[in-house]
């Protein structure tokens, strides 16, 4: 998994790149620039996703991906001036025999529909595969999401099934469709 446990870590260096934009850890310093983008994004991602909008709040999340086993993130960049245009995390990252983790993500308001975060996605699944080494990813999307659902779909992903009451989100239970990709498609 990617390592940034010393906060001073290159923010402009990629793990990988496309034409538009790159990926990279996260690190405590982005804490500033990602809590200003997220509460810039509240409407966009309501009520589907909470990221975090204060300093302490962003330290916990970013500390779990930094510094925990079984997930990694990934903050998506644009090349060119540097900005953070979205968040893809690799979560409950299972190995042995699985080999798999499940994605989860959300984009910018600034930078939703450009395109960035298709990139970004593409680049991931390219960097879980080939350098995590794991066979699967899946997607986990509540069937209303629709913006999520078309990203999941335009990355390669398939729809394989329905999980009823499957994540604890805004204090209920929700439903969600399951994405999935192996690392052979």
């Amino acid at each position: 998994m990617p390592d940034s446990t010393d906060s001073s870590t290159d923010s402009t260096v990629h793990l990988a790149e496309g034409p538009r934009v790159g990926i990279r850890p996260y690190t405590y310093a982005d804490g500033p620039e990602f809590t200003t983008r997220a509460r810039e994004s509240r409407e966009l991602h309501s009520p589907w996703l909470f990221p975090p909008t204060t300093d302490e709040a962003y330290a916990a999340y970013a500390g779990a991906l930094i510094e925990g086993r079984g997930r990694a993130g990934f903050l998506v960049c644009e090349r060119e001036g540097g900005d953070i245009a979205g968040f893809i995390n690799i979560n409950n990252i299972v190995e042995g025999a699985f080999l798999c983790g499940a994605l989860g993500y959300g984009a910018f308001a600034h930078a939703a529909g450009r395109g960035l975060m298709s990139e970004g996605i593409g680049l991931v699944t390219r960097y879980a595969f080939d350098v995590l080494k794991l066979h699967r990813l899946e997607i986990n999307v509540q069937p209303g999401n629709t913006a999520s659902i078309a990203l999941a779909r335009r990355c390669g992903y398939r729809l394989e099934g329905f999980s009823p009451d499957f994540l604890h989100i805004d204090g209920a239970w929700r439903d969600h469709e399951r994405w999935a990709l192996t690392a052979a498609e």
